[in-house]
């Protein structure tokens, strides 16, 4: 689930389920080509008990990802990390974007090439499942990340009623693909892929489409360096498995 792949195309970075009994850990993979990779097993440094999900790397070898270690102090949930050939080192977490306000949840996240921009989500959990979801853009900082006071203006055209999140930015940052859920979710619902796009980083992302070549329960994405292999996951039974679709 969860795949990430590298701004130079060579590994792919995903977690294994994310639903219990399992303990949700980052693992790593290099391409061999578009659709084959070797798995080269769990990320060095970085796993705990705890979940560590959604990777997100940027030209930097800074590593972002999503852990639930420090939510229950913290009410935080995004760190971030130096990465390099498997290994994670110096984990910090991310000050300046959550809520902390408790059933509040970051769940997703990526960064931006150049590594100055932060997309996430704002999640409510009071439960088990979201009641909410909407993207959510912030600037890096000397101390961390702040929200950009923009930002639900650059996002009018993406966030709804229904649960947006599980954002993929492309890298000059006027394409963002990201997966739409609507509400009340049942065992019948499906999530879709959408896709939206802008002439320049200063006005709102427009209205999105569908990428109606991917079909079932399908989320998170990840863009080739070229912009034309789109990879996610799908639910095919009880199991997720990683998908590539091309632009035609």
């Amino acid at each position: 689930m969860e795949p990430c792949l590298s701004r130079d195309g060579n590994t792919l970075l995903f977690n294994n389920l994310n639903a219990a009994p399992e303990n949700t850990n980052l693992h790593w993979s290099t391409r061999i080509n578009d659709s084959t990779f070797q798995y080269n097993g769990e990320l060095s440094g970085v796993n705990t008990p705890h979940l560590e999900g959604v990777p997100a790397l940027g030209n930097n070898s800074k590593l972002y990802f999503v852990s639930t270690r420090y939510y229950l102090d913290s009410l935080s949930t995004i760190f971030q990390s130096d990465y390099s050939n498997g290994t994670v080192s110096n984990i910090q977490l991310v000050h300046g974007i959550s809520k902390t306000k408790p059933g509040w949840v970051n769940f997703d996240v990526d960064i931006s090439a150049d590594g100055n921009t932060m997309y996430f989500v704002d999640g409510e959990i009071p439960q088990a499942m979201p009641t909410s979801a909407d993207l959510v853009m912030a600037r890096k900082t000397a101390n961390g990340f702040e929200r950009l006071s923009n930002s639900a203006e650059l996002m009018k055209n993406i966030n709804t009623r229904a649960l947006e999140y599980a954002s993929c930015i492309s890298t000059d940052q006027l394409e963002i693909f990201f997966t739409r859920i609507k509400l009340p979710i049942t065992q019948s619902s499906l999530s879709e892929i959408y896709v939206s796009k802008r002439s320049n980083t200063n006005e709102a992302f427009g209205i999105p489409s569908k990428i109606s070549s991917i079909s079932g329960f399908a989320e998170a994405t990840t863009l080739s360096p070229n912009g034309k292999n789109l990879y996610y996951h799908k639910k095919d039974g009880d199991k997720f498995n990683l998908y590539m679709v091309k632009r035609s």
